[in-house]
């Protein structure tokens, strides 16, 4: 199912997407009218289906044109609005992106900004990164340990002026200094942090945020100084565009491509553009737009099983703060019914996921979810009952305190028609417990900034993309700090659960990592902060001949690579 929004990670790239629709990076869904189809299309697992061609068989110039599902706003992706997901992979290609990952998931640092980057010490630990020479910055000025420290003080939570998405990782560096010259960095950590390699990617100037006010107001709107293959060309949002160009200074292999230009469409729109030969990449994760884009001409499906999963997130509020409530209604769920909602008329299986933190082809994954989304309405009635909220009449809510049980389900107006068939289905569910739950539609543009990061919701479904390595999964989970929630906008946890969490992302051996992120997460499904539906495959369309782009697993792409084949 697609979601209209995503939200994205940083590392590799964590971003919320609008939920059943959207990612920071829901998920996206198709009609449920059209019918099955054979799930005769297995996804590659652990490979990239994005038509890999050398260098010496891309032509040279040529536009791509992908599309947007919602305006940026914040670019500065270490602050809290900044994790729009496709923002996320833009700053990927115009700032510094020190590592990327390959298909199975493994780092390897991008010689253009690094020469080298390896642990130089366990005890404590100390990282060690030797800048390329070469690297600039716009303003003119080498990239240096200035600019990790930015980043590390700026995002290591010790001033709340600082807005930030997330301090895992950095709150466990205790410094950042010079090494034998500026371009080599020594950062030393006070706790061991497995997933180091996640850090200050992309690394961001010094310039563009040493104080809190550039740091949260720089970056609206506009992107001040970059440091990558390509740079901001035009941000019109009038037309509701934004290009991208080469960077002219550029030290490393030039770009294929001479112009990359983003088009903001709403999520049902991008079929047709495809189709109309506007855009150059659609998803093609619903049945309706499956059916239409299978046969497109000049078109080819490609699909893969990125980090992408597709969740129902319950709020903390009002009745909801109560757990046995939360609980009662993850019982109430039929996620199976669910499921094959989004899936009918797709040609591959939506798998159950049993997980919040790994995926299904991670290694250390685990079902977890046990009997806590179990379908029981029988069960879910007793909670209920247990929690206080009384039966009332046939067809009326359920009360407590001569208030009804009665809660909403916030849905973007740009959902696919199957996430709102599927919150159809939610709410006669509920109903069949005693809960009244009212779907509401709002804006798309304001989906996520004023009801997902606000927390004004009863239930929403958005997708989380790109959260690997695992440490990134953390901030969707662990306790608010103030005003902060990092990426938990239902603001539930306990201090189990952080406690697991942060002893996981500092545990060096990958297995033992593995197993306190699983026991985490078996408090988490107890605690009745999201229902996983599923790990979404990637099933898009891609216009024929573009090379190296498409549908990956855990693989960072490559922009300077992409380009339409000779």
């Amino acid at each position: 199912m697609d979601a209209s929004a995503t939200a994205r990670g940083l590392g590799r790239a964590t971003v919320v997407a609008i939920a059943l629709a959207l990612t920071v990076t829901g998920c996206s869904s198709g009609s449920s009218g059209s019918g099955d189809v054979p799930k005769n299309v297995v996804p590659a697992q652990d490979a990239e289906d994005n038509n890999p061609q050398p260098l010496e068989k891309i032509k040279d110039g040529g536009e791509f044109r992908p599309p947007l599902q919602q305006w940026i706003t914040q670019w500065n992706p270490y602050q809290v609005d900044g994790r729009y997901g496709d923002a996320v992979d833009i700053m990927g290609y115009v700032e510094a992106k020190i590592f990327r990952t390959d298909a199975k998931g493994t780092y390897h640092p991008v010689p253009e900004y690094l020469v080298s980057a390896e642990v130089t010490s366990t005890s404590p630990q100390v990282v060690t990164y030797k800048i390329n020479p070469k690297a600039k910055w716009s303003d003119g000025k080498q990239l240096s340990y200035l600019d990790f420290k930015a980043v590390w003080e700026t995002s290591n939570g010790k001033n709340p002026a600082y807005n930030i998405a997330d301090s895992s990782g950095y709150e466990q560096i205790s410094g950042v200094e010079q090494g034998a010259n500026a371009q080599e960095v020594k950062v030393t950590f006070s706790q061991s942090y497995a997933d180091w390699q996640s850090l200050f990617n992309p690394l961001l100037p010094a310039a563009g945020i040493a104080t809190p006010d550039a740091f949260n107001q720089g970056w609206v709107e506009k992107v001040p100084v970059f440091g990558g293959p390509f740079k901001i060309g035009t941000l019109d949002k009038t037309a509701q565009t934004i290009t991208l160009v080469p960077n002219p200074d550029w030290w490393g292999t030039k770009p294929k491509l001479d112009k990359i230009t983003y088009r903001v469409l709403a999520t049902p729109a991008i079929t047709q553009a495809f189709l109309n030969n506007e855009v150059d990449y659609a998803s093609a994760g619903s049945a309706t737009a499956y059916g239409q884009l299978k046969d497109a001409k000049d078109g080819v499906i490609r699909t893969g099983t990125p980090w992408d999963e597709v969740h129902i997130s319950f709020g903390g509020n009002g009745a909801l703060a109560d757990q046995s409530v939360r609980q009662a209604l993850g019982k109430a769920m039929d996620r199976a019914a669910l499921i094959k909602i989004v899936n009918q008329g797709v040609p591959v299986e939506f798998k159950p996921l049993g997980n919040h933190l790994f995926m299904i082809n991670q290694t250390g994954y685990q079902d977890n979810a046990g009997e806590w989304v179990k379908f029981d309405p029988e069960a879910a009635k007793a909670l209920l009952d247990k929690a206080g909220w009384k039966e009332a009449a046939a067809g009326q809510p359920r009360t407590k305190d001569g208030k009804p049980l009665e809660l909403h389900y916030v849905v973007s107006d740009g959902s696919a028609q199957a996430q709102l068939d599927m919150a159809a289905a939610v709410q006669n569910m509920l109903r069949q417990v005693g809960v009244t739950v009212s779907v509401d539609k709002v804006s798309s543009k304001e989906y996520f900034s004023k009801y997902v990061n606000q927390g004004k919701f009863d239930l929403a479904s958005w997708r989380n993309t790109g959260s690997f390595p695992l440490s990134l999964g953390v901030a969707n989970f662990r306790a608010p700090q103030g005003d902060n929630v990092f990426g938990n906008y239902s603001k539930l946890s306990t201090p189990e659960i952080d406690s697991l969490l942060r002893k996981a992302a500092g545990t060096i051996d990958p297995v033992e990592a593995a197993k306190l992120y699983n026991q985490a997460d078996v408090k988490i499904w107890e605690l009745g902060h999201t229902v996983e539906l599923y790990q979404r495959p990637s099933i898009v369309a891609v216009r024929k001949g573009l090379a190296n782009f498409g549908a990956g697993s855990l693989a960072d792409t490559d922009i300077t690579k992409v380009g339409w084949e000779k």
